[in-house]
């Protein structure tokens, strides 16, 4: 992989990384603490604001992780390690960051990785 592909990738990452912080910004509110007041709002209408506050909840979680993702591989790209497995060494696929720029794994460490967890 030449400079031009890497920051092909680089600019990749900052425009998704832009995307999530601006989603987290407006979706603040939505993981707020659900008012329980009873003779306001139904025992239905409370449910599903539980339902909704835990979904966004979640929503929160896997951003912040991707953002995690994001944040190591532009730190990857500055140490000039981008696009090398940070388990093996080995040259990621790329059309593997094609799919997921911020794969920090090549396909082979994955699937062990994957295997271990099941």
């Amino acid at each position: 992989m030449d400079a031009t592909d890497v920051e092909l990738f680089r600019q990749r990452l900052l425009a998704r990384q832009a995307e999530l912080l601006t989603v987290a910004d407006t979706a603040a509110a939505a993981a707020d603490t659900v008012e329980l007041d009873q003779t306001r709002v139904g025992r239905l209408s409370r449910m599903d604001a539980l339902q909704q506050q835990a979904m966004s909840r979640e929503n929160q979680r896997r951003r912040a992780l991707e953002l995690k993702r994001i944040v190591q591989a532009l730190s990857r790209i500055k140490e000039h390690e981008y696009g090398y497995c940070v388990e093996c060494a080995e040259e990621i696929a790329e059309n593997r960051l094609e799919v997921d720029p911020a794969a920090p794994l090549c396909i082979r460490c994955a699937s062990e990785r994957e295997k271990v967890r099941d």
